[in-house]
């Protein structure tokens, strides 16, 4: 019978939840409130009414395997969420036990941004790469790294936080509690402070000059500098020249085959990707240059599950 796996994509909003076979078919794919406020045996009671219906009305005819889960600061070694921003779950979240005892499965956990990485490679834009990394450009900068075809994890199972590299020692402060982290530049809320910055440094006309910074989306930065407005395209011409100068540092470590830009910052496209690449090739250590391709990820965000199902199977073929 074939393998199929259930895959928990748990955001900060919503969670999704579906199930996944090795080409990457769904089958009953449901999304809910994560209630990341509310106590956390909450979330667990809502995930096992949704489990349960899921297997009830799928899971008589196929045989699902394993769990497979990306969430925020989520720990491969430990299988625990640890301090989760946003969260009013605790400092230690023991998921993957949780999940395993609700669902009677093999449960494997890593962070959204590492198991998008897996799912890259499994089902997008990494097939067939060994060596990459995948930025999740959102409201922060997550990032999964592959080498040579196994997820970096590192010695306490939280490796590849480029988004807390360092920028700026004097810059913008982070919720992190670090100063001048690459998040805070490189990402849509580090957008829309550069656009901030830019309206009052600016004399120049801007539709932007009007709305909020709460209101402010990326999506309204990315159609402002598309129909040429001075500001946005300032704007994303600063974020791709932090953003390709640290992505060449990364370089220097990891001598990438590709970088995968993917979230919400990575849909203005050429916007983003023309001063990114620049300035990536421009800081490039001289072995690299050329070397190096950039892309932006074709993955809808409603296929996030596939991250967490690829995570799954390559947890059941590293212990087969």
């Amino acid at each position: 019978m074939e393998k199929w796996v259930l895959a928990i994509d748990l955001g900060g909003t919503f969670t999704k939840v579906g199930l996944v076979n090795r080409t990457g078919d769904i089958i009953g794919e449901k999304v809910y409130d994560t209630g990341a406020k509310l106590p956390y045996k909450n979330f667990l009671t809502k995930l096992e009414n949704v489990v349960g219906e899921l297997l009830r009305t799928h899971g008589k005819d196929i045989d699902v395997v394993a769990a497979g889960v990306g969430a925020p600061n989520a720990n491969v070694n430990t299988g625990e969420m640890e301090n989760p921003p946003n969260f009013s779950w605790g400092e230690r979240v023991p998921l993957a036990k949780s999940i395993e005892e609700i669902c009677n499965l093999p449960t494997t956990i890593a962070n959204d941004a590492n198991a998008a990485a897996i799912g890259e490679m499994t089902y997008g834009m990494a097939k067939g790469m060994k060596n990459f990394v995948v930025l999740t450009l959102g409201t922060g900068l997550g990032s999964g790294i592959v080498i040579n075809g196994k997820l970096l994890t590192g010695e306490n199972g939280m490796a590849g936080e480029l988004g807390h590299v360092n920028v700026d020692p004097y810059g913008r402060k982070c919720n992190c509690g670090l100063t001048g982290c690459l998040e805070n530049y490189a990402s849509v809320t580090g957008l829309k402070r550069t656009v901030f910055e830019l309206i009052s440094e600016m004399p120049e006309a801007s539709s932007l000059k009007d709305i909020s910074f709460n209101h402010l989306t990326g999506v309204m930065i990315a159609e402002a500098a598309h129909n040429g407005d001075p500001i946005a395209l300032k704007a994303f011409e600063l974020t791709g020249e932090v953003l390709g100068s640290k992505m060449a540092d990364s370089a220097a470590h990891l001598d990438p085959e590709a970088f995968i830009l993917a979230g919400g910052l990575g849909k203005a496209g050429d916007l983003l990707l023309n001063p990114t690449i620049a300035s990536m090739e421009k800081n490039l250590f001289i072995a690299y240059k050329g070397k190096i391709k950039v892309k932006i990820s074709t993955a809808p965000s409603a296929h996030a599950i596939l991250g967490p199902a690829a995570l799954a199977f390559h947890s059941l073929l590293d212990h087969s």
